[in-house]
């Protein structure tokens, strides 16, 4: 594949990259679904096969993006499409690549909805608006928020609707720091959230850790509560109960994928702005350390905890957690009413939140935005105008269709769970077996000052295609067949998958029209050399 010659933006700093890559994973997944899926799954128990999926998964993935991406970055291509194409030479990968584009555009549009529901309860926080309705909890406040009990519940009282003006302005900030580009945008901004997301976390991981035992229940203190995080035996299940249920090993496999930002393309894009003989050894491994602090030690040291001083082990249990965010938006305003201050830590905590989704979700948007700069030579205006209409259409999309959630759990099932293991599996194979292994982790350790275990070879060439094929296999098993009878049932998930549909082919249009200009560009760049020979 020749070099296309192009002028390119590079992150100015490793600091920058590293925050721009860990803010990209560091989000919701962390502070929200970690805990969740710790309480769903056994405690303690979760965090084994965890932890096994992080090292046989998360890092191996984490470096065969990050190897992608600066390989194809150092010839002048940063988007999946271009990534795909010159890593392999095979034109068609190029059509492969656009579905990270898809997977990124689909994200973008259902996270921005998560995201001002955070921003619409720090606000509530800070000026007392959070209030308990008449069984004495927030429950019902989350319901009528997000419109669970009908569609267009956001809508119901035209533009002044306050969670609708919450998510119209998270557009509008993500559209503003992505149009200020990758340094002045992305990277300035991740610089400044992430240390001031993890002084938040930290802030309240210590009020936690000083609780005590407030309520007075006895074995219902702050020991009792980090004992649920840690101890892989819980009083109502053993280790081996929890470790013999497949879905515990799926749930492991998934927080990591979810949380690592793994399969997204993501990585590979931002890795592309890395020069030669950056080190991308040590980015990726502080970028994927510094996400899994944040989720195995900071929130679940500070949710799990304190829903377990204060609501209770009983409601750490599938029962009465319908799902992994449930326990950050029902139980956490719960507990922030009975501790000390917790208008001022309620108002920390989902401002924390806020600042989290939005380093995420400026991360799905640019590999929409670098296709579209890269394949048609727009600029980045055009190209924020384009790509912002199709995500702002899918964010008022989700938003309109509330009933239960269908179209955001649509979205999230079809592009976070399926798609999402087939590019990652792609991706691995491309790493180990078209570059080959051995020129794989040459191009990764190039610039390197740490050296990757031997051993790692073995694993990123066959054990982890192998496990994330076997987990995606079992996880279809489980979980595809109620899926596909949805299709049939409700035209709300019709009209989820046709929105999918239509950014599959747009991005397979606009990824045809970039090849043809490669494709014309190599053949002038050939003529060229020819000619001074």
């Amino acid at each position: 594949m020749k070099q296309k010659k192009t002028k390119q933006e590079n992150w100015t700093t490793q600091f920058g990259v590293i925050m721009a890559v860990a803010g990209s994973a560091i989000g919701l997944g962390n502070y929200l679904r970690f805990p969740g899926q710790a309480a769903l799954y056994g405690g303690g128990a979760f965090m084994i096969p965890y932890f096994i999926a992080f090292f046989l998964l998360g890092l191996p993935i984490v470096w065969a993006e990050w190897t992608l991406g600066r390989y194809s970055g150092i010839r002048g291509y940063h988007s999946a499409p271009g990534i795909f194409r010159c890593v392999t030479g095979k034109r068609n990968m190029a059509y492969a690549g656009s579905f990270c584009v898809t997977l990124t555009t689909i994200i973008t549009s259902f996270y921005v909805f998560i995201e001002s529901w955070c921003l619409a309860y720090s606000l509530r926080y800070l000026f007392g608006w959070m209030e308990i309705d008449a069984d004495g909890n927030f429950g019902k406040l989350f319901i009528e928020s997000v419109g669970l009990e009908g569609n267009g519940i956001l809508f119901q009282h035209g533009l002044l609707n306050f969670n609708l003006l919450c998510m119209l302005f998270c557009l509008l900030f993500n559209y503003f720091l992505i149009y200020r580009g990758i340094v002045k945008g992305i990277e300035w901004f991740c610089s400044l959230a992430l240390p001031a997301l993890l002084i938040c976390s930290l802030i309240i991981v210590v009020r936690v850790l000083t609780l005590g035992n407030p309520t007075g229940i006895e074995g219902q203190g702050i020991i009792e509560g980090l004992g649920y995080v840690w101890n892989p035996s819980q009083p109502n299940k053993t280790l081996w109960e929890s470790l013999a249920n497949p879905e515990t090993w799926l749930a492991g496999a998934g927080q990591v994928f979810f949380s690592l930002s793994l399969g997204f393309g993501v990585i590979c894009t931002y890795a592309s702005y890395t020069k030669r003989n950056d080190d991308i050894v040590l980015s990726s491994l502080t970028a994927a350390a510094g996400n899994g602090f944040c989720e195995a030690v900071i929130a679940a040291m500070m949710i799990v905890p304190a829903a377990y001083i204060f609501l209770g082990p009983t409601f750490l249990t599938p029962e009465n957690l319908s799902s992994s965010f449930t326990i950050g938006f029902q139980a956490l305003p719960e507990v922030f009413h009975q501790m000390p201050m917790g208008r001022i830590f309620g108002f920390l905590f989902f401002f924390l939140l806020f600042l989290a989704a939005v380093t995420s979700s400026i991360s799905t948007l640019q590999p929409a935005i670098t296709l579209l700069e890269e394949g048609l030579q727009l600029g980045r205006k055009s190209s924020l105008i384009i790509a912002g209409t199709i995500t702002t259409f899918g964010a008022l999309f989700t938003a309109y269709f509330t009933e239960n959630l269908t179209a955001l759990d649509t979205l999230d099932f079809w592009v976070c769970n399926v798609l999402i293991f087939i590019m990652a599996e792609i991706q691995i194979i491309i790493f180990g077996w078209t570059l080959g292994i051995d020129a794989g982790i040459a191009e990764l350790q190039r610039g390197a000052q740490i050296k990757i275990p031997y051993f790692f070879r073995f694993v990123m060439k066959y054990i982890s295609p192998l496990y994330l094929l076997i987990v995606f296999a079992a996880w279809l098993y489980l979980k595809f067949p109620e899926q596909i009878a949805k299709i049939s049932q409700n035209p709300v998930v019709q009209l989820s998958l046709g929105f999918i549909l239509f950014v599959t082919i747009f991005n397979l249009f606009i990824t045809s029209q970039a090849l043809t200009r490669w494709e014309k560009e190599e053949r002038l760049q050939s003529n060229e050399i020819d000619g001074e020979i």
